[in-house]
C-alpha cells in the first residue's frame, strides 16, 4: 500500500504540483515535438526513483515514464476544445491505473490475484450502485410528482447539477459508513439542508419543498442501506 501511495505521490507531483502551465500550453501546441514533453516524462522517472528510494525499482519507474509518455501523447492528439474535460479525467484514470499494476507486478501479487479479492468486487459493486442506477430509481420514484417552481423560467442551476450532487452524497455516505463516521452523514445532511433552504424560500413552493425533501431523503436511505449491506457483507468474509 505504501509503495501505491509514493507512486501516487510522485504522479501528482510530476503532473499538477511541478508542471508548469507553460509546459502544458507548449505541449498542446506541439504535441509530441514539444521539449517539455520528455522533461515532463524523465520528472516523473526520477520523482518515482527518488520517492521510491530502492535501486531495484528503476526499471518499473521506466515503464511508467514510458507509458506516461504513450498515454499523454495519445491524449495530446485526440483531445479537441469542447472534449478537453473528458481526456483528463480518463487521462488520470489510466495513469492510476498503471500504478497499480506496476505495484502489483513489483510486489509479486499478479494482476489476477488482485480481481480475485472478494473485497474488489463487493466494493465496486456497491459503489456503482450508488450513482447513476440509484439516480434513475429516485427519478422513477418521484416522477409521479414533478412539480414545477414558480420561478422555473429563471432558473440559473447547471445542467445535471443535482444528479451529480446526489451522485456525490451517496458516495459519502457509503464511504462515511465504511470507516465509521455516521456522524458525519448528519453533517452532511444539515449542510445540504442549510444550502438548499435559501432556494426553496425564495421559491414559495410548498410542493417543490416537499418534492426535494422526499428525494434527498430517499438518496440518502438507499446509500445508507448499502453502504451497511457492503459492511455486513465485507464482514462475513472469512
Amino acid at each position: 500500500m505504501i509503495l501505491f501511495v509514493k507512486l501516487l505521490l510522485a504522479h501528482l507531483l510530476g503532473d499538477f504540483i511541478w508542471q508548469p502551465n507553460s509546459w502544458v500550453a507548449d505541449k498542446e501546441i506541439k504535441k509530441y515535438k514539444s521539449i517539455y514533453l520528455y522533461v515532463h516524462l524523465l520528472l516523473h522517472g526520477v520523482l518515482t526513483v527518488i520517492l521510491v528510494g530502492e535501486i531495484s525499482f528503476i526499471p518499473y519507474a521506466i515503464l511508467i515514464a514510458i507509458t506516461h509518455g504513450i498515454i499523454d501523447i495519445i491524449k495530446l492528439n485526440f483531445q479537441k476544445k469542447k472534449t478537453k474535460r473528458t481526456w483528463f479525467v480518463a487521462d488520470q484514470i489510466t495513469h492510476i491505473l498503471i500504478l497499480i499494476a506496476v505495484v502489483l507486478l513489483y510486489e509479486n501479487k499478479g494482476l489476477v490475484s488482485f480481481w480475485q479479492h472478494n473485497e474488489f468486487w463487493i466494493l465496486v459493486t456497491g459503489i456503482l450502485l450508488v450513482t447513476k442506477p440509484t439516480s434513475i430509481l429516485i427519478k422513477t420514484i418521484i416522477s409521479i410528482w414533478s412539480p414545477e417552481s414558480r420561478n422555473s423560467h429563471q432558473d440559473n442551476s447547471l445542467a445535471s447539477a443535482g444528479n451529480y450532487i446526489g451522485i456525490l452524497e451517496r458516495l459519502l455516505v457509503v464511504c462515511f459508513i465504511l470507516t465509521a463516521h455516521f456522524e458525519a452523514i448528519g453533517f452532511l445532511l444539515a449542510a445540504k439542508s442549510i444550502f438548499r433552504f435559501g432556494d426553496l424560500k425564495e421559491a414559495k413552493d410548498r410542493k417543490l419543498t416537499e418534492y426535494v425533501m422526499i428525494g434527498t431523503l430517499i438518496s440518502f436511505g438507499i446509500a445508507i442501506i448499502v453502504g451497511l449491506a457492503i459492511q455486513a457483507i465485507l464482514l462475513q468474509l472469512p
